[in-house]
């Protein structure tokens, strides 16, 4: 039976004295795990000269900011974040550590559970907490951790339960957790616990030079709008055509897993569960047949125009309207409406 009484943590990512926003979409979930266990939230900051952040992180949710300044921290380095990190829940105890699943939590959060011998499930669409019996040895835990992830390829959804080692740790996707929204019971201000970085002595084996960063134009998780394609879309040269639609909307373009398999568009535009997690006010789904891993990354979106030639397609069964028919007939027709408006 679980007897845990720490906090539940969220590793507040920054870069460069600015904190991502995947550490607000955590926070709103942390403060739902926190409140249901009877605990507090716990916002991780690291790095330095950053503790004017701390106000920030009370407004997404955070009652606690564990804050850990040091010059050494200026970059990431993961020797470095990961050896500060595991001393500071070697001394504090939380009971639930989440990260991002961004680069950096992807690299931090692994190397921190090896660390600790607690283990970590990764690429999280969801948290829970549950009740969990051992079919084994019957024995019952309350209050654990329930982690939900797509597995074998998004075909089936997994639910891992971690019952015997602590701290319980995840790395979430960026954009499946929803920040909280302002005016619900978020606080203005909490307390700022300054740590030490227990890095005095430690030799960090790599020193950033330089950072070069690709600036990316393509933001579908801030389109209020977006057009996306699949396999069915039959070309990359058809692809132009959503283009074409997305300009006159002013919305984003995005794709299907098979539509980024088959080059029809850049990784960086697919959408679903090995892709980011949209919710704008209009999809406009073209060719896409409507997989489970796909719809995962766009179902809640506003409202859902579906455009296809199989009037059978899963697509049409969480679309808002449908129609069937060819893309490269309708798709044109809608250009032509939308101009006649303006």
């Amino acid at each position: 039976m679980s007897t845990q009484s720490g906090e539940v943590w969220v590793f507040a990512e920054q870069e460069g004295g600015k904190l991502s926003g995947i550490a607000f979409e955590l926070l709103g979930k942390a403060r739902e795990l926190a409140d249901k266990l009877g605990v507090k939230v716990g916002a991780v900051l690291m790095g330095s000269g950053v503790e004017a952040l701390a106000k920030e992180l009370f407004a997404g949710g955070a009652d606690v900011v564990h804050l850990i300044d040091d010059p050494a921290l200026k970059v990431f380095r993961n020797k470095a974040y990961r050896h500060a990190l595991v001393e500071l829940v070697k001394e504090c105890s939380p009971q639930i550590v989440i990260f991002g699943a961004t680069h950096m939590g992807r690299d931090l959060g692994p190397s921190v559970a090896s660390a600790l011998r607690c283990g970590l499930t990764a690429d999280c669409t969801d948290l829970q907490i549950g009740d969990f019996t051992d079919k084994k040895t019957g024995e019952e835990f309350h209050n654990v951790l329930h982690q939900i992830r797509p597995a074998f390829g998004g075909n089936i959804i997994a639910t891992i339960v971690n019952a015997r080692h602590w701290p319980q740790m995840a790395t979430v996707r960026e954009g499946v957790m929803k920040p909280l929204e302002k005016g619900s019971g978020i606080r203005d201000q909490g307390s700022v616990l300054k740590h030490d970085s227990h890095l005095d002595g430690v030799e960090i084996p790599t020193e950033v030079i330089d950072i070069v960063r690709k600036v990316s134009t393509v933001n579908l998780k801030g389109s209020r709008i977006i057009v996306a394609g699949g396999a069915g879309v039959g070309s990359k040269e058809n692809f132009k055509l959503l283009h074409e639609l997305a300009a006159v909307l002013g919305g984003a373009v995005g794709g299907s897993r098979a539509a980024v398999d088959l080059g029809y568009c850049e990784h960086e535009r697919q959408i679903g569960q090995t892709g980011v997690t949209v919710r704008p006010a209009l999809m406009i789904s073209c060719g896409i047949s409507g997989a489970v891993q796909h719809l995962a990354g766009m179902q809640d979106s506003q409202k859902i125009i579906a455009i296809n030639t199989d009037k059978d397609a899963p697509i049409f069964k969480v679309a808002h309207y449908g129609i069937v028919g060819d893309l490269n007939v309708v798709i044109p027709k809608l250009i032509k409406a939308i101009k006649s408006k303006g």
